[in-house]
Protein backbone atom coordinates (compact mmCIF):
# COMPACT_ATOMS: atom_id res chain seq x y z
CA UNK A 1 0.00 0.00 0.00
CA UNK A 2 3.08 2.49 1.14
CA UNK A 3 4.32 2.04 -2.11
CA UNK A 4 1.47 2.54 -4.06
CA UNK A 5 0.92 5.96 -2.38
CA UNK A 6 4.68 7.15 -2.96
CA UNK A 7 4.13 6.19 -6.57
CA UNK A 8 1.20 7.95 -7.01
CA UNK A 9 3.25 11.28 -4.91
CA UNK A 10 5.85 10.87 -7.28
CA UNK A 11 3.78 11.17 -10.51
CA UNK A 12 2.14 14.22 -8.98
CA UNK A 13 5.50 15.47 -8.79
CA UNK A 14 6.49 14.26 -12.07
CA UNK A 15 3.61 16.03 -13.33
CA UNK A 16 3.95 19.33 -11.32
CA UNK A 17 7.08 19.92 -12.46
CA UNK A 18 6.51 19.03 -16.01
CA UNK A 19 3.45 21.95 -15.54
CA UNK A 20 5.87 24.59 -14.61
CA UNK A 21 7.96 23.06 -17.48
CA UNK A 22 5.95 24.56 -20.05
CA UNK A 23 4.72 27.46 -18.31
CA UNK A 24 8.36 28.54 -18.14
CA UNK A 25 8.95 27.19 -22.13
CA UNK A 26 6.15 29.49 -23.09
CA UNK A 27 7.40 32.26 -21.18
CA UNK A 28 10.88 32.41 -22.63
CA UNK A 29 8.88 31.73 -26.50
CA UNK A 30 6.84 34.65 -25.66
CA UNK A 31 4.13 33.16 -28.46
CA UNK A 32 1.19 30.67 -28.56
CA UNK A 33 1.83 27.30 -29.33
CA UNK A 34 0.52 23.74 -30.14
CA UNK A 35 1.08 21.12 -28.15
CA UNK A 36 3.03 19.02 -29.77
CA UNK A 37 5.58 21.74 -30.79
CA UNK A 38 5.58 21.93 -26.62
CA UNK A 39 6.32 18.43 -26.23
CA UNK A 40 9.02 18.98 -28.98
CA UNK A 41 10.42 21.99 -27.35
CA UNK A 42 11.10 20.51 -23.67
CA UNK A 43 11.82 16.94 -24.84
CA UNK A 44 8.48 15.19 -23.54
CA UNK A 45 6.13 12.41 -24.59
CA UNK A 46 3.44 13.92 -26.79
CA UNK A 47 0.38 12.55 -25.03
CA UNK A 48 1.85 13.70 -21.20
CA UNK A 49 2.06 17.31 -22.55
CA UNK A 50 -1.61 17.29 -24.19
CA UNK A 51 -2.98 15.82 -20.43
CA UNK A 52 -1.26 18.22 -18.85
CA UNK A 53 -2.63 21.29 -21.19
CA UNK A 54 -5.90 20.44 -20.98
CA UNK A 55 -5.57 20.45 -17.34
CA UNK A 56 -4.11 23.67 -17.19
CA UNK A 57 -6.50 24.79 -19.77
CA UNK A 58 -9.36 23.82 -17.35
CA UNK A 59 -8.07 25.36 -14.74
CA UNK A 60 -7.80 28.78 -16.42
CA UNK A 61 -3.82 28.65 -16.24
CA UNK A 62 -2.99 28.38 -19.91
CA UNK A 63 -5.90 29.72 -22.69
CA UNK A 64 -6.86 28.91 -26.14
CA UNK A 65 -5.60 31.38 -29.01
CA UNK A 66 -6.70 31.13 -32.11
CA UNK A 67 -8.54 28.35 -34.13
CA UNK A 68 -5.56 25.71 -34.53
CA UNK A 69 -4.98 24.61 -31.18
CA UNK A 70 -2.27 26.98 -29.86
CA UNK A 71 -2.04 28.13 -26.30
CA UNK A 72 -0.89 30.40 -23.97
CA UNK A 73 -0.13 31.74 -20.57
CA UNK A 74 -3.61 32.73 -19.31
CA UNK A 75 -5.51 35.24 -17.46
CA UNK A 76 -5.43 33.80 -13.91
CA UNK A 77 -1.47 34.08 -13.86
CA UNK A 78 -1.86 37.70 -14.42
CA UNK A 79 -3.91 37.98 -11.47
CA UNK A 80 -1.57 35.37 -9.52
CA UNK A 81 1.32 37.96 -10.44
CA UNK A 82 -0.56 40.72 -9.27
CA UNK A 83 -1.41 39.50 -6.02
CA UNK A 84 2.17 38.39 -5.64
CA UNK A 85 3.14 41.91 -6.60
CA UNK A 86 0.86 43.25 -4.11
CA UNK A 87 2.77 41.46 -0.94
CA UNK A 88 6.35 41.75 -2.26
CA UNK A 89 8.10 45.17 -0.77
CA UNK A 90 10.58 45.12 -3.63
CA UNK A 91 8.03 45.04 -6.62
CA UNK A 92 5.91 47.94 -4.98
CA UNK A 93 8.58 49.83 -3.99
CA UNK A 94 10.24 49.71 -7.17
CA UNK A 95 7.80 51.05 -9.12
CA UNK A 96 7.66 54.37 -7.85
CA UNK A 97 11.22 54.93 -7.73
CA UNK A 98 11.86 53.54 -11.52
CA UNK A 99 9.42 56.21 -12.36
CA UNK A 100 11.13 58.96 -10.76
CA UNK A 101 14.51 58.17 -12.25
CA UNK A 102 13.10 57.09 -15.65
CA UNK A 103 11.64 60.93 -15.14
CA UNK A 104 14.64 62.74 -13.99
CA UNK A 105 17.06 61.11 -16.34
CA UNK A 106 14.93 60.63 -19.39
CA UNK A 107 16.45 57.33 -19.76
CA UNK A 108 15.27 54.16 -19.38
CA UNK A 109 15.25 52.81 -15.58
CA UNK A 110 15.11 48.74 -14.69
CA UNK A 111 14.80 46.79 -11.62
CA UNK A 112 16.57 43.43 -12.09
CA UNK A 113 17.58 40.25 -10.60
CA UNK A 114 18.69 36.76 -10.45
CA UNK A 115 16.57 33.81 -12.10
CA UNK A 116 18.28 30.63 -11.40
CA UNK A 117 21.81 31.07 -12.78
CA UNK A 118 20.70 33.95 -15.14
CA UNK A 119 20.08 37.78 -14.83
CA UNK A 120 16.71 39.10 -15.82
CA UNK A 121 15.02 42.37 -16.22
CA UNK A 122 12.03 42.47 -13.39
CA UNK A 123 11.05 45.36 -14.00
CA UNK A 124 11.22 48.64 -16.99
CA UNK A 125 10.20 52.36 -17.07
CA UNK A 126 11.07 53.75 -20.44
CA UNK A 127 12.46 57.23 -20.60
CA UNK A 128 11.09 60.09 -22.57
CA UNK A 129 13.57 60.32 -25.34
CA UNK A 130 12.84 58.14 -28.96
CA UNK A 131 15.96 56.28 -27.72
CA UNK A 132 14.49 52.33 -26.45
CA UNK A 133 15.96 49.10 -25.76
CA UNK A 134 15.43 45.71 -27.06
CA UNK A 135 15.52 43.86 -24.10
CA UNK A 136 12.50 42.33 -22.67
CA UNK A 137 11.57 42.37 -18.87
CA UNK A 138 11.70 38.06 -17.77
CA UNK A 139 14.35 37.44 -21.02
CA UNK A 140 17.16 35.38 -19.31
CA UNK A 141 20.50 36.97 -20.34
CA UNK A 142 24.06 35.31 -19.35
CA UNK A 143 25.30 36.98 -16.16
CA UNK A 144 28.96 37.96 -17.56
CA UNK A 145 26.70 40.27 -20.27
CA UNK A 146 25.66 42.86 -17.62
CA UNK A 147 26.46 45.49 -15.12
CA UNK A 148 24.10 43.92 -12.85
CA UNK A 149 26.06 40.39 -12.69
CA UNK A 150 29.06 42.33 -11.09
CA UNK A 151 27.25 42.83 -8.17
CA UNK A 152 23.99 40.22 -7.95
CA UNK A 153 27.06 37.57 -7.42
CA UNK A 154 28.95 39.94 -5.05
CA UNK A 155 27.90 37.81 -1.82
CA UNK A 156 29.47 34.62 -3.14
CA UNK A 157 32.90 33.19 -3.09
CA UNK A 158 34.89 32.92 -5.55
CA UNK A 159 34.72 29.29 -5.93
CA UNK A 160 30.86 29.62 -5.38
CA UNK A 161 30.71 32.35 -8.52
CA UNK A 162 32.74 29.67 -10.98
CA UNK A 163 30.10 27.08 -10.13
CA UNK A 164 27.34 28.93 -10.18
CA UNK A 165 27.45 30.36 -13.66
CA UNK A 166 27.83 28.49 -16.63
CA UNK A 167 31.02 28.11 -18.42
CA UNK A 168 29.51 29.29 -21.80
CA UNK A 169 28.33 32.19 -20.65
CA UNK A 170 31.54 33.63 -20.28
CA UNK A 171 31.35 33.95 -24.13
CA UNK A 172 30.20 37.24 -24.85
CA UNK A 173 27.50 38.22 -27.15
CA UNK A 174 30.41 39.19 -29.66
CA UNK A 175 32.05 36.00 -29.29
CA UNK A 176 35.27 37.40 -27.40
CA UNK A 177 35.52 34.95 -24.12
CA UNK A 178 35.80 36.82 -20.99
CA UNK A 179 38.33 35.15 -18.61
CA UNK A 180 36.40 34.23 -15.69
CA UNK A 181 39.48 35.84 -13.43
CA UNK A 182 38.52 39.10 -15.19
CA UNK A 183 34.76 38.68 -14.32
CA UNK A 184 35.75 37.81 -10.24
CA UNK A 185 38.41 40.91 -10.09
CA UNK A 186 35.51 43.15 -11.62
CA UNK A 187 32.68 41.84 -9.17
CA UNK A 188 35.19 42.54 -5.88
CA UNK A 189 36.36 46.14 -7.51
CA UNK A 190 31.98 46.97 -8.15
CA UNK A 191 31.37 45.59 -4.86
CA UNK A 192 33.98 47.67 -2.96
CA UNK A 193 32.57 50.93 -5.01
CA UNK A 194 29.07 50.27 -5.05
CA UNK A 195 28.34 50.19 -8.83
CA UNK A 196 29.46 48.90 -11.97
CA UNK A 197 28.90 50.64 -15.12
CA UNK A 198 30.38 50.17 -18.74
CA UNK A 199 29.51 49.74 -22.18
CA UNK A 200 26.83 47.03 -23.11
CA UNK A 201 28.05 43.74 -24.55
CA UNK A 202 24.14 43.08 -25.17
CA UNK A 203 23.15 46.49 -26.53
CA UNK A 204 25.16 47.76 -28.82
CA UNK A 205 25.60 52.19 -28.48
CA UNK A 206 24.26 52.02 -24.91
CA UNK A 207 26.46 52.59 -21.67
CA UNK A 208 24.81 50.29 -18.52
CA UNK A 209 24.92 51.63 -15.09
CA UNK A 210 23.97 49.36 -12.10
CA UNK A 211 23.83 49.82 -8.21
CA UNK A 212 22.64 46.94 -6.02
CA UNK A 213 19.74 46.98 -3.75
CA UNK A 214 20.45 45.61 -0.29
CA UNK A 215 18.31 43.27 2.03
CA UNK A 216 19.84 43.34 5.76
CA UNK A 217 23.02 41.26 5.88
CA UNK A 218 24.27 43.22 2.81
CA UNK A 219 22.92 40.41 0.19
CA UNK A 220 22.40 42.39 -3.07
CA UNK A 221 19.01 41.42 -3.76
CA UNK A 222 18.37 43.40 -6.65
CA UNK A 223 19.87 46.30 -8.78
CA UNK A 224 18.67 49.55 -10.16
CA UNK A 225 19.47 50.03 -13.72
CA UNK A 226 19.82 52.77 -16.46
CA UNK A 227 20.12 52.15 -19.86
CA UNK A 228 21.19 55.54 -22.02
CA UNK A 229 22.71 55.73 -25.36
CA UNK A 230 26.63 55.39 -24.97
CA UNK A 231 27.63 59.42 -25.17
CA UNK A 232 24.94 60.53 -23.30
CA UNK A 233 25.43 57.76 -20.61
CA UNK A 234 29.42 58.96 -20.40
CA UNK A 235 28.44 62.97 -20.52
CA UNK A 236 25.98 62.56 -17.46
CA UNK A 237 27.48 59.73 -15.77
CA UNK A 238 27.98 61.08 -12.16
CA UNK A 239 24.36 62.68 -12.05
CA UNK A 240 22.84 59.21 -13.24
CA UNK A 241 24.55 57.53 -10.83
CA UNK A 242 23.92 59.89 -8.31
CA UNK A 243 20.03 58.93 -9.49
CA UNK A 244 20.38 55.32 -9.32
CA UNK A 245 22.72 55.55 -5.70
CA UNK A 246 20.49 57.65 -3.90
CA UNK A 247 17.16 55.71 -5.25
CA UNK A 248 18.82 52.25 -4.04
CA UNK A 249 20.27 53.93 -0.69
CA UNK A 250 16.36 54.65 -0.29
CA UNK A 251 14.91 51.14 -0.72
CA UNK A 252 17.48 49.26 0.43
CA UNK A 253 16.93 51.12 3.96
CA UNK A 254 13.05 49.97 3.57
CA UNK A 255 14.58 46.31 3.11
CA UNK A 256 16.24 46.80 6.59
CA UNK A 257 19.72 47.13 5.29
CA UNK A 258 21.47 49.64 7.29
CA UNK A 259 24.64 51.76 6.74
CA UNK A 260 26.81 50.40 8.86
CA UNK A 261 26.53 46.81 7.28
CA UNK A 262 28.60 48.39 4.22
CA UNK A 263 31.66 48.68 6.12
CA UNK A 264 31.35 45.14 7.34
CA UNK A 265 30.09 43.62 4.34
CA UNK A 266 33.10 44.70 2.54
CA UNK A 267 35.51 43.19 5.13
CA UNK A 268 33.76 39.85 4.61
CA UNK A 269 34.04 40.34 0.18
CA UNK A 270 37.58 41.14 0.78
CA UNK A 271 38.03 37.74 2.45
CA UNK A 272 36.54 35.80 0.53
CA UNK A 273 38.74 33.77 -2.20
Amino acid sequence: MDEVSDDMTNRRARGLDRAFEILNFLRLKRQPLRPNEIASGIGAPRSSIYELVNLLVRQGVLEYRGDDGRVFLGRKLYFLGMAYAEQFDLMRECDKLLTHIAEETRETAQMCLLEGNKYTVAQMKEGSRPFRISSNVGDPVAIPWTASGRLLVAHMSDQEILDFIPKEDFRLPNGQWLDPAVFIAEVREASRVGYYTFDSAVETFTHCFAVPVYQAGRICVATLCLVAPREDGLKNHASYLKSLQDAAVDLSSRLGHTADEDGQGAVRAAGRG
